[in-house]
C-alpha cells in the first residue's frame, strides 16, 4: 500500500505519481512486475467543497482505476474513512452464518446453549472484533452500533432458546455475554495500551486512564540468539553453591524469596516485594534474576568452585527458559545474566525440585517469599498482560452494570439478576423454560393474551389473576 497525504487533491496526485515512477524504476532494475489491473486508487477526504474528486495515477504509463472503497488486510476502507462499508460487510457476513445455524438450532431441539456459545466466541465474535482498534470510533454513530447489536441479538436468541420478543439487554444477561459495543471498546483499548510505542493521541479518551509500567516483551533488537541457551538438568546437581528460589502471591501481596547455600551452609537469604498486580510467575522469575546478581556480591573463598545450581519448584519457568520464542522481559533477563556469568567462568545449572515435601532450602525460600508479600519496599512493579486484561474486563463489567441499571427494558430479568457480577459467577443451565421464566416471554396466558393469541390472560388454577411469572412462582397451586 502506498499512502500519500497532500493539502489538495492535485498535490497528492503529483506526489503519488512521483513515488509510482520510483517504484516502476525499482521494479525494472530488480526484474519485478506489478499487475496494474489489480491496483486501485482511492481518494480519502471529508471535505465538502467543490474540489475535484478524480485522481489520475499511473504505473508503467497505465492508469489505476479509482474506487470508492477497497479491502486491505480484511478491512474495507471507504472514501470518507468512516468504515460504514466495513461494518455493513461484517454484519452481513455474520448474519448469514447465524441464519445458516438456525436450521439446526431450534427452540426445543438441535444445537444446545453450550455449542452455540462456542460458535459465537470462536467464530462470530472474532469476525466482529477483527480490526476493531482501527474503526472503533465509528461506533460513536448510533446506526453503526445498532447494526452490530442486531447481529449479537440474533445469536443471543438462539443461545438462550428464547422468543424473538426478548430484548438484547436481557439476552446478554442470561447468556453471560458482554454487550457487543462494550466488548469492542475493550478489545480496542486493550490493543492500544498493550502495544509497544503507543502514543497519547491513539488512546481513546472515552476510556479510563491507561495503566503504567506494562511488562512488555523484549524488543526484537534485544532478542537473544537462538544458540544462547541456559543449562537445565533433569537430575540434582551437587554443586558447591546451591540457590533456592520461590515466589508467592496471596491476599497479602506478592513476594519472592532467595536462599543461598555454600557447601551446605546458609550464607544469605533475601526477600523481594513485588507490586500487588504482579503474578506469581513474575515473582519466581525475579527471584532467579536477583539471585544471580546477588551471588556475585557474596564473598566466596578461592577454593570454592564457581559452580551454581539454581533450584525452582516451577516447571513452567524451566519450560519458558527452554522456549526460544518466549521473549518475556524477565525470561530474557535470566538468560542474558546467565550467559554473562558463564563468560566470567561461572558454571550455572537450573533444575526442578518438588515443592512442599520438606526440603529445607525450598521451604526456606517459600517462607521468605511469603514474608516479603505486602511489604513497602517494591522491587518490581511491571503489570503483566494478564493483569491488564483482567482490569479491562472489570472496567467493561462496570460499564455493563451502568447500562443494565439505566435500561427501561427487561424488568422481569432485572428482578432475577440485578447484579451482573453475581450472575456471571452463577453457573446456570440454560433451557427454553428457564429463559421464559426469567424474561416473562413464554407460553404463559398473560404473554399470549398480550399478542392477542388468546382471549383471556387468566390462570385456570381458580385463584384469580393473570397467569404471569409472578403468579406461577408464588400463587399458582397447579405449579
Amino acid at each position: 500500500m502506498l499512502a500519500i497525504r497532500g493539502k489538495a487533491v492535485s498535490e497528492a496526485e503529483n506526489m503519488a505519481n512521483i513515488e509510482l515512477t520510483k517504484i516502476a524504476a525499482w521494479a525494472r532494475d530488480n526484474k519485478v512486475h506489478f499487475n496494474e489491473q489489480k491496483s486501485k486508487t482511492i481518494l480519502i477526504s471529508r471535505r465538502k467543497g467543490k474540489e475535484r474528486r478524480d485522481v489520475m495515477s499511473y504505473l508503467n504509463s497505465r492508469p489505476f482505476p479509482q474506487v470508492q472503497s477497497l479491502k486491505y488486510l480484511g478491512i474495507i476502507i471507504d472514501k470518507k474513512l468512516i468504515f460504514k462499508d466495513h461494518i455493513h460487510y461484517i454484519t452481513e457476513k455474520c448474519s448469514k452464518l447465524i441464519f445458516a445455524l438456525s436450521k439446526s438450532a431450534k427452540l426445543n431441539w438441535g444445537l444446545g446453549h453450550g455449542a452455540l456459545k462456542t460458535i459465537y466466541t470462536g467464530a462470530i465474535l472474532p469476525l466482529l472484533q477483527y480490526g476493531a482498534p482501527n474503526w472503533i470510533k465509528a461506533l460513536a454513530k448510533a446506526s453503526y452500533k445498532i447494526k452490530l447489536t442486531r447481529v449479537q441479538r440474533l445469536i443471543n436468541i438462539r443461545m438462550a432458546k428464547s422468543f424473538r420478543t426478548v430484548s438484547n439487554e436481557a439476552l446478554c444477561i442470561i447468556n453471560g455475554q458482554t454487550p457487543i459495543d462494550i466488548k469492542l471498546e475493550e478489545t480496542a483499548w486493550l490493543f492500544q495500551i498493550t502495544r509497544r510505542n503507543n502514543s497519547e493521541k491513539d488512546h481513546d479518551t472515552r476510556t479510563t486512564t491507561r495503566p503504567q509500567n506494562i511488562d512488555y516483551d523484549a524488543q526484537p533488537e534485544d532478542w537473544l540468539h537462538p544458540a544462547d541457551t541456559v543449562r537445565i538438568s533433569e537430575r540434582h546437581e551437587d554443586n558447591a553453591i546451591q540457590i533456592f528460589t520461590d515466589g508467592s502471591k496471596s491476599a497479602q501481596g506478592v513476594g519472592a524469596g532467595i536462599a543461598i547455600f555454600i557447601r551446605n551452609e546458609l550464607v544469605l537469604q533475601r526477600r523481594l516485594t513485588l507490586h500487588s498486580n504482579c503474578s506469581n510467575n513474575q515473582a519466581e522469575q525475579l527471584a532467579i534474576v536477583k539471585a544471580m546478581e546477588t551471588i556475585k556480591e557474596v564473598h566466596i573463598a578461592d577454593n570454592v568452585p564457581r559452580e551454581i545450581t539454581i533450584h525452582t519448584d516451577s516447571k513452567i519457568k524451566l519450560q519458558s527458559l527452554k522456549n526460544p520464542k518466549n521473549h518475556k522481559h524477565l525470561i530474557n533477563e535470566i538468560i542474558k545474566t546467565a550467559i554473562s556469568m558463564e563468560k566470567q567462568n561461572w558454571h550455572i545449572t537450573f533444575t526442578w525440585i518438588r515443592g512442599h515435601v520438606g526440603h529445607y532450602g525450598n521451604e526456606l525460600a517459600d517462607k521468605l517469599a511469603k514474608e516479603a508479600a505486602g511489604k513497602d519496599m517494591i522491587s518490581y512493579n511491571r503489570n503483566p498482560m494478564c493483569e491488564i486484561a483482567q482490569q479491562m474486563k472489570e472496567t467493561s463489567l462496570e460499564k455493563w452494570q451502568i447500562q443494565w441499571d439505566s435500561t427501561t427494558k427487561a424488568r422481569t430479568t432485572k428482578e432475577f439478576f440485578p447484579n451482573i457480577k453475581d450472575r456471571l459467577e452463577t453457573k446456570i443451565t440454560i433451557t427454553p423454560n428457564f429463559t421464559a421464566m426469567v424474561t416473562s416471554h413464554g407460553k404463559t396466558k398473560s404473554y399470549l393474551h398480550r399478542f392477542k393469541i388468546i382471549e383471556s390472560p387468566d390462570c385456570p388454577c381458580g385463584m384469580g389473576g393473570n397467569q404471569n411469572v409472578e403468579h406461577l412462582l408464588i400463587d399458582c397451586p397447579i405449579l
